[in-house]
């Protein structure tokens, strides 16, 4: 109980300023990165894509495995769940290792952005409590999206301080935040605002999350990523969406498998990818007629399309 008392003070210094001690050396080696992949990418699903079928956290898993993915994004609203029906983190890693899949990131919508003081509190407060819960996972990076701040514009100068403060917490659990790109928001909307952030703080483990679908939902131009250091980027989400509509109609159960719409996957990727260690994408679609069909063949064929995507890459 004391300790959990004094990081909720130490919380408390880091939630309302950005000027906590930087720890000493970076945590980079904390997120282990397979040395050979297929064509230089890791495949992970991300389990939006089958979220709608409501399976649950260690179906989902299954459901993974099954189709013939090693790697995965969970959302931490599924594994609350899990852990709120009697299931325990060191159970969900024993069940994660045995079905061979490692998870990349989780997906979380926790307001570390917003200018409301104790909004943003509390939401360090539960961010932290979830990197140690991954980082008993074996989940070495969580999303960082512009939730709570979507519609009212923020300073990036001010997201840069509170998201060097969501870095230090970070490194503290060795569980690194990315931060998202979200094309819907005014905040963090184009590729240049995340990277104003990161190379503003100009730390080693600082990430950015892309994604192929915002870069058409905020305007960002697929070039933008030659810009993109190599080091700054290990995840990114694809999908594709159809021809004939605007980037102001588009929406989240719009997004298609890769390669049956029009969006420039093969150039993002070609732009992403690293020279020296493989990239991770991760198919993230929320589309209510995938809910409707039989989960493992979508995931199946969320694979296949993936792959076909990297081929000649």
């Amino acid at each position: 109980m004391a300790g959990h008392l004094n990081r909720r003070e130490a919380l408390k210094t880091i939630g309302l300023s950005a000027g906590a001690a930087v720890l000493s050396g970076p945590v980079s080696a904390a997120i282990k990165v397979e040395k050979k992949s297929d064509r230089g990418f890791v495949y992970s699903l991300n389990m939006s894509t089958i979220r709608g079928h409501n399976l649950g956290f260690v179906k989902e898993l299954e459901v993974a495995a099954k189709a013939g993915f090693t790697s995965v994004e969970i959302w931490l609203d599924t594994l609350h769940t899990y852990l709120q029906g009697g299931g325990s983190i060191t159970e969900a890693k024993k069940i994660a290792d045995g079905l061979g899949l490692k998870i990349e990131d989780a997906i979380g919508f926790a307001p570390w952005i917003a200018d409301d003081d104790t909004m943003r509190q509390k939401a360090l407060i539960d961010l932290q409590t979830d990197m140690d819960l991954l980082a008993k996972l074996g989940c070495h990076r969580i999303a960082a999206p512009p939730a709570g701040a979507t519609k009212a514009v923020i300073n990036l100068d001010s997201i840069t301080e509170r998201y060097n403060a969501l870095l230090k917490m970070g490194k503290q659990s060795g569980v690194i935040p990315q931060l998202e790109m979200w094309g819907a928001s005014v905040n963090l909307k184009h590729v240049s605002d995340v990277l104003y952030v990161v190379t503003s703080i100009g730390d080693v483990d600082a990430r950015v999350l892309l994604d192929v679908f915002h870069f058409f939902k905020g305007g960002s131009p697929v070039e933008s990523l030659a810009f993109v250091g190599k080091q700054a980027l290990d995840i990114i989400h694809v999908n594709d969406y159809p021809a004939g509509i605007t980037p102001e109609k588009i929406s989240e159960p719009d997004r298609i498998y890769v390669g049956d719409g029009i969006a420039p996957v093969k150039q993002i990727l070609q732009l992403a990818k690293h020279p020296d260690k493989p990239l991770v994408i991760s198919f993230e679609v929320f589309n209510k007629s995938y809910y409707a069909q039989d989960a493992l063949k979508v995931a199946k064929t969320a694979l296949e399309k993936m792959k076909a995507a990297t081929v000649g890459i």
